[in-house]
């Protein structure tokens, strides 16, 4: 319940949060005309989607395994994470368009220090929701949150830049650089889609736990006195769900129950290290 709890939690701050900076950032925008600040709004528009469609993925991993779907909703999670993607590389596109268009045709800035107020107001803000984000992270493991978050890191750095070339275009009237740092956010914006997309496609792949995880459920079935080897390790995850599979050689002539009670204490062992594993044990007699 707690789990639940902390994900729909980090879920609906999110879309409170981009809602209010949607506002903000329009005001600015329509006091400067600046071309970073468009950009920025406009990936405030893009978090609230993406933030919507987390929260209802997030509803949907959280549904519990049933006869139809016997390994859980995990995925769902996943799929979300390739629709956020869409939305982020499609904003950094658009950018890089508007961009292009404010260096050949530059255009003075109007009143920045509405600007730089709400930069500051957006600065405070997205930095209070990436605190909350990062323990949920930390308690949930959910990938979900973690795709939701780098959207809104990646909306800090914006503002940051956005607050500092606000004032040098001002002051030193360096037209151009507006531009400039709207096409840098635009190239931020897209690595970070292909981490998400990449992250995403991982577990819709089934790819294997990392190699220091995988070692260090080895080295538990390995240390265990009645286990001979350990083969056929598989591994995979499902948003915060992960699935281990593996086959320990015991000695043939050992009775079921002793080999069933320490297969028992190799599965508790990797569920202590790993939680939210779903661990399944096979005996081999040599």
């Amino acid at each position: 319940m707690q789990h639940k709890y902390l994900l729909q939690l980090a879920a609906i701050a999110a879309i409170l949060t981009a809602t209010i900076l949607i506002v903000a950032k329009f005001i600015a925008w329509n006091e400067t005309g600046s071309l970073s600040l468009q950009a920025s709004l406009l990936d405030s528009l893009l978090d609230v989607l993406a933030s919507l469609v987390n929260l209802f993925v997030i509803r949907q991993a959280l549904k519990p395994a049933d006869a139809e779907h016997r390994f859980g909703h995990g995925k769902a999670e996943a799929l979300g994470g390739l629709v956020q993607t869409a939305f982020i590389a499609g904003s950094a596109l658009w950018l890089f368009i508007e961009a292009i268009n404010h260096l050949i045709h530059p255009q003075p800035l109007g009143d920045i220090a509405i600007g730089t107020t709400i930069m500051i107001l957006a600065i405070g803000l997205t930095t209070a929701l990436i605190i909350l984000q990062r323990y949920v992270i930390r308690r949930t493991n959910s990938l979900a949150i973690a795709a939701d978050s780098l959207h809104y890191q990646t909306d800090l750095l914006t503002c940051v830049g956005i607050l500092i070339g606000l004032n040098i275009t001002s002051y030193c009237q360096i037209l151009w650089l507006d531009s400039v740092i709207g096409i840098g956010i635009g190239l931020y914006i897209l690595a970070t889609s292909y981490k998400i997309g990449l992250q995403s496609l991982n577990i819709l792949m089934d790819r294997e736990l990392s190699d220091d995880l995988r070692q260090k459920i080895l080295d538990i079935a390995t240390a265990n006195t009645y286990v001979k080897g350990v083969h056929d390790l598989r591994t995979r995850s499902a948003g915060n769900q992960m699935f281990i599979q593996l086959h320990i050689d015991m000695d043939k002539e050992l009775d079921l129950k002793t080999a069933h009670d320490e297969g028992s204490k190799i599965s508790l062992q990797i569920r202590t290290l790993l939680p939210d594993a779903d661990v399944m044990i096979h005996h081999d007699p040599v």
